[in-house]
């Protein structure tokens, strides 16, 4: 547990107070100092709270080889669809660390041209990122036409300016159907494919972005080291 050495706490006000101080400014430095060793006490027996926690009460550790059922459904592929080998991505267009880690889904493409395929899932954080939602529709809403990995990776090109505006230019650049894709922006049936990929991510623990998982099972390492350990591993598996 975390320890608060009292004694340094009087030090440093007096050398905050920069020499000799009356009565009442001692009086007063006094009480708040009581206040903050309270606040101190406080937050130690917290802590303390948390370490004692029964394992129960803290979250469940990731189990390396639970083999989670992540279906296609309406989500796009790319690669050869009859790899052996599935990547999912769950993903959030504003999100920086996914925008990152597509430079090592695309390393790790081109060195499994035959036996990896790549799968994108929608999940939106919309609470914190509130252009999240409206870029996920899009990319949805493009892929209606043919289109999504053009937008999926200009929106990612973009994350930082994902306004509405941002959205609609894009859809031009990548030559899209402007009326169609507007109509399928705001379309219900575009929202519910973007609501259940987000709900099949909760089911599968989904935690964060962006969230991989190889032939179902989570990534552990998302390094492109990482992934090859673990698609060698698949590989050998379907061939024993």
């Amino acid at each position: 547990m975390t320890k608060f050495v009292r004694g340094t706490l009087p030090l440093a006000i007096a050398l905050a107070i920069g020499g000799c101080a009356q009565k009442s400014d001692i009086e007063a430095v006094q009480a708040t100092q009581k206040e903050i060793l309270a606040k101190l006490d406080k937050l130690g027996a917290d802590l303390a709270k948390v370490q004692a926690a029964p394992a129960a009460a803290r979250p469940p550790a990731v189990d390396p080889n639970k083999v989670y059922e992540i279906p296609i459904a309406q989500s796009q592929v790319r690669g050869p669809k009859d790899a052996p080998v599935t990547i999912t991505m769950f993903s959030d267009f504003q999100c920086p660390f996914c925008q990152q880690s597509i430079g090592i889904v695309d390393e790790v493409l081109k060195a499994y041209p035959k036996d990896v395929k790549f799968m994108m899932k929608q999940f939106p954080l919309r609470q914190i990122h509130p252009n999240a939602d409206p870029a996920a529709r899009a990319a949805v809403a493009a892929g209606r036409q043919g289109k999504f990995w053009e937008m999926h990776d200009e929106l990612y090109k973009n994350g930082r300016n994902l306004s509405p505006e941002t959205i609609k230019g894009i859809a031009e650049k990548v030559g899209l159907d402007m009326k169609k894709f507007q109509a399928d922006w705001d379309s219900d049936d575009v929202k519910k494919q973007v609501d259940a990929e987000l709900a099949l991510g909760q089911q599968v623990n989904v935690r964060g972005t962006p969230s991989f998982y190889i032939n179902g099972k989570v990534a552990q390492n998302r390094s492109v080291e990482g992934f090859k350990a673990q698609i060698d591993e698949e590989l050998k598996g379907k061939k024993g």
